[in-house]
């Protein structure tokens, strides 16, 4: 249980700020390969279509392609020590964004939080008013065989943005009650929002296309 309670409030910052605490530096991967690792959280009829965001030389964060539906993809950040992706609806970018910036500033996860927050209220920041969907890939750094675009022993998590989404609305405890059950997190906030973790590694081939 512990464990599971240290992935859920790590896999929950990286979720909310779009990004996570930075780690060892490491190569950046050629586009081709962020491009492949990044959409692999994503359904599979939803890969090859996704806008994918990933690194440069400089370790940048920016577009490697455009997409033509619903999903954005962030690709492996090389300065972290472990594998993490995601794939989220493109109409939580201007809050994942916001949340970059601010996090590159050195502030706390509450400070950006209340900011965030402060900026929704206030019509300086879109947070649309609308379910929307998040998945996410976490693991090793060997999670990943980019050879073979094989995920292996890789933490799945399912996310569904229900803005301003309660115990009460929804019915939905505040925490886990077994392996596989939905809760709710940040209730009540502009970004509540449903998690799902199916209790098993996800292992399987990344079916798409990588020479766009």
């Amino acid at each position: 249980m512990k464990s599971t309670t240290i992935f859920i409030l790590t896999i929950t910052s990286i979720v909310l700020f779009g990004t996570s605490v930075s780690h060892a530096q490491n190569d950046v991967l050629s586009k081709e390969n962020q491009i492949k690792a990044a959409v692999s959280p994503a359904p599979d009829g939803m890969k090859e279509e996704a806008k994918v965001l990933g690194y440069n030389d400089e370790k940048e964060l920016l577009p490697l392609r455009e997409g033509s539906n619903q999903l954005i993809c962030i690709a492996d950040n090389p300065q972290q020590d472990n594998f993490h992706v995601a794939c989220y609806h493109k109409a939580l970018e201007p809050f994942m964004k916001r949340g970059r910036e601010l996090k590159a500033k050195g502030l706390s996860r509450e400070k950006v939080d209340s900011i965030r927050y402060k900026e929704i209220e206030n019509d300086k920041l879109q947070f649309p008013q609308k379910p929307m969907a998040l998945y996410s890939l976490t693991g090793s750094a060997k999670s990943f065989d980019y050879n073979t675009g094989m995920v292996k022993n890789a933490k799945p998590l399912y996310v569904v943005y229900v803005p301003y989404a309660t115990v009460e609305s929804t019915g939905l405890s505040k925490k886990p009650v077994s392996k596989g059950a939905p809760w709710i997190m940040e209730p009540g906030t502009p970004w509540a929002h449903i998690m799902v973790m199916t209790g098993r590694d996800f292992g399987g081939q990344v079916n798409m296309k990588t020479d766009q």
